[in-house]
């Protein structure tokens, strides 16, 4: 199966990370990295079950914690937990049409193109001040004030990248992405995310690491001209062990004929 059939294959909610529940460890991470304080006000869009909304209200003491969640289960496992908490609340709603203008602080990491840029068009209603916390990377083109990868702080004013790889060396650091970046990001986001079981880690790395290559390569800027042959075995192994086939993902083609992809790959 390629990509798309293999996505479709998981519920949708996990696809779009409303099921995935950071860890209390990791949440408390992305908060000491924003600077959250007493006399924030906080918001997580779509915020799950609410374990953010209760660290932030309870442990950090925030003047105001909201949580903004659209799934009506989720937000009411959301309000048990922050019940008898008086500066926790949580909305049942949907996070784009939410009012965060008062927010001085907002978590969220939805990944989908459509969501990321409507959340960036509500981002400008905040104050001068205002972070941004999110995982995996920066919100659309902006640029990270604070960068502990996976975890990213854009400040407003925001700052907006000139180009892909200004951004990128911004975040990783390096102005290309070679496979051994790849890997290794990739597992640097697992082990920061602490939600892959340990059985499921190799495979989830080796997917991770060749879907960070392939885009990469797609927006021109991997550091190889080619396809190099770690990459080649891996989709190999992919395809004949797992019965996964990335080829669909590729949408340019390799600068070296002798460097093509594996049998099998149209890209």
């Amino acid at each position: 199966m390629n990509i798309d059939e293999f996505l479709s294959t998981l519920p949708e909610n996990v696809v779009k990370g409303g099921e995935v529940e950071l860890t209390d460890g990791v949440v408390k991470k992305m908060f000491k990295l924003a600077g959250l304080r007493k006399g924030d006000v906080f918001y997580h869009l779509g915020c799950g079950q609410g374990n953010a909304v209760k660290i932030a209200a309870k442990e950090f003491g925030v003047k105001k914690a909201v949580g903004i969640e659209a799934d009506e289960k989720l937000a009411e496992k959301a309000r048990k937990k922050v019940a008898g908490i008086k500066n926790a609340v949580i909305e049942r709603g949907d996070m784009l049409k939410a009012d965060i203008s008062s927010a001085t602080v907002v978590m969220f990491w939805p990944t989908e193109p459509a969501t990321v840029e409507t959340i960036i068009k509500k981002l400008r209603t905040l104050k001068d001040g205002a972070r941004v916390v999110t995982a995996w990377s920066p919100p659309g083109m902006m640029m990270p004030d604070k960068v502990e990868f996976p975890f990213f702080v854009c400040k407003k004013p925001f700052k907006r990248a000139r180009s892909v790889r200004q951004q990128i060396k911004a975040v990783y650091g390096s102005e290309c992405i070679d496979f051994t970046a790849s890997w290794l990001l990739a597992e640097r986001y697992i082990d920061a995310l602490e939600v892959v079981p340990d059985e499921y880690r190799r495979f989830v790395n080796m997917l991770q690491s060749m879907v960070i290559w392939i885009n990469a390569w797609n927006m021109g800027i991997s550091c190889e001209d080619g396809v190099p042959p770690p990459v080649q075995t891996y989709l190999g192994i992919l395809r004949e062990f797992f019965g996964l086939d990335l080829s669909d993902m590729f949408t340019r083609e390799p600068k070296d004929e002798s460097m093509t992809p594996p049998a099998g790959m149209n890209c």
